[in-house]
């Protein structure tokens, strides 16, 4: 019973969190979406792609269930995995995506949880493993690469939130108040690190 719970919690969490990630890329240009946001060139359709990517390969390749999708080699040199090119639009990688959960549900739901796994490029002795841990790893990686979406979407326009269904209107005064007592209070702690105040 608790497996059937735990396999439950945890796919619908996945189900969630994949949304979240592909919302960040709601209403944005081509640009907006493919250009770098970082100094390390991170970018919301890059994300986007390399967690599509990350979980087309768990719950294909590990379980011996290969995505029908050609998927670019294994952390490339050049990093492809982690960009979108000029000619990959936001529309194709996010039904890329898309197909790539309907395989990966076809996996969660028709394998249980201690289903064996070798994932290759996890060193030993941890390469074997099971859709348990697979699912735990996907669901980690999906949720850090959300956060990181919704990092870099509120630096583009101020938009935060999991959902739409969710979402507030800005409210800029507010906004700007509550980062200035932030501010103040990081610059307090300076002065009590360096013994002064």
């Amino acid at each position: 019973m608790i497996d059937a719970f735990a396999k439950a919690t945890m796919h619908g969490r996945l189900r969630r969190d994949r949304q979240a990630l592909v919302w960040k890329l709601d209403g944005l240009s081509e640009y907006d979406a493919h250009r770098p946001l970082t100094a390390t060139g991170t970018s919301l359709l890059g994300l986007v792609k390399h967690v599509a990517n990350v979980e087309a390969r768990y719950f294909g390749e590990v379980f011996g269930r290969p995505s029908p999708e050609s998927l670019p080699r294994w952390q490339d040199s050049d990093g492809s995995e982690l960009w979108a090119n000029e000619h990959e639009t936001r529309d194709q990688i996010i039904e890329f995506y898309q197909r790539t959960w309907d395989h990966s549900d076809a996996t969660i739901n028709e394998l249980a949880l201690d289903a064996p796994g070798r994932v290759p490029w996890w060193s030993e002795p941890h390469a074997d493993t099971n859709l348990f841990a697979v699912l735990l790893h996907v669901l980690g990686e999906t949720i850090r690469h959300a956060g990181h979406a919704d990092i870099l979407r509120e630096g583009l326009d101020g938009r935060t939130g999991m959902r739409a269904e969710h979402e507030q209107p800005i409210d800029e005064e507010a906004r700007a108040a509550y980062r200035a007592k932030i501010e103040q209070a990081a610059r307090s702690a300076a002065q009590i690190e360096r013994g002064g105040m």
